[in-house]
């Protein structure tokens, strides 16, 4: 069958570009850091790239045949990704609770925006920073506050010592130190 008799899904899912559902009844915890950061993305697609795409595809369709024109076939479906990138950063901002963690600074207890160092049972020194659900990136230490590891840390003090369940088995994370930005 030819290419030009099959329809290329048009569907308005945003699962290529979710994150993690946030639970019901809770909000869209975010640092300001992490806000700035997806404002800053939605102004850069809505601003540079989406009009570049625009007068790309302009200038494909002006070409004439569209089914063979490859400038136009992919201008299309990245304008389409771009599209769908910015209702999803449109919804999550609109949700979005910023939360400020340096009123809690000089506080030795878990909060959201918390840098905690920990040591698990085998001695492993790990240093976290629980952030929301839009912002993690384990590669950078940078956990989500509805992860296990958080909900454990969560109302923690110095010195205490809490218990994490996982699909391995149970560990005993100790808590080293707390901090917050001034």
């Amino acid at each position: 069958m030819s290419k030009a008799f099959t329809k290329e899904s048009d569907s308005d899912d945003d699962e290529e570009f979710a994150a993690p559902a946030i639970p019901a009844g809770v909000k869209n915890y975010m640092t300001p850091e992490g806000h700035q950061r997806m404002k800053e993305e939605f102004l850069h697609l809505m601003d540079v790239e989406r009009p570049e795409i625009v007068n790309i595809v302009h200038w494909a369709a002006s070409n004439g045949d569209r089914s063979e024109n490859g400038d136009y076939i992919y201008g299309k479906r990245r304008l389409r990704e771009i599209d769908r990138r910015i209702r999803f950063l449109t919804k999550r901002l609109d949700i979005a609770e910023v939360f400020d963690s340096s009123v809690h600074h000089g506080s030795d207890q878990v909060f959201f925006g918390a840098t905690v160092t920990y040591e698990n049972q085998h001695g492993d020194e790990v240093t976290v920073r629980i952030v929301g659900v839009d912002e993690f990136d384990p590669l950078q230490g940078k956990i989500s506050w509805i992860s296990p590891v958080a909900r454990a840390l969560i109302k923690a003090r110095i010195g205490d010592t809490v218990t994490l369940r996982t699909p391995g088995g149970v560990d005993e994370l100790t808590i080293l130190e707390v901090d917050y930005p001034a």
